[in-house]
């Protein structure tokens, strides 16, 4: 049987990450014309998933063991201003940034899917 969950964590920090990606692009999108406003975005999935390992642990008290989820430490990029009035938001681009987060987070909820039924495979409850 399985010694490590690790599959369902990774899925999970995925549908997480692309969560946060829906919300830094509506709040890119709401601040199309807001003087000044820089576009953000988040670091890709891959890098900071590949990047775990050589984080510290996060805690907010002295006697905390554990640390951070993984997708609560995706870091946020600032894009250049491409507008006269110092604006970086090009609605093209949040567009397709609002389709690519739904893209990854179908996809993480197709590995669990995928995950859920290995496992009642191999205990012999499929249905």
């Amino acid at each position: 049987m399985y010694k490590s969950l690790t599959l369902f964590e990774m899925a999970g920090a995925l549908s997480t990450h692309a969560g946060r990606a829906q919300v830094i692009t509506a709040r890119n999108i709401a601040n199309a014309d807001t003087p000044g406003y820089r576009a953000q975005r988040l670091t890709p999935f891959a890098e900071s998933y590949r990047t775990e390992g050589t984080l510290s642990q996060i805690a907010t008290r002295e006697k905390h063991l554990t640390t951070a989820p993984l997708a609560a430490r995706h870091s946020v990029q600032t894009g250049k201003a491409v507008a006269p009035n110092g604006n970086g938001v090009l609605l093209e681009r949040e567009m397709m940034a609002s389709v690519e987060a739904s893209r990854a987070h179908s996809r993480a909820l197709s590995i669990y899917r995928h995950c859920m039924t290995v496992l009642r495979l191999a205990l012999g409850r499929a249905s």
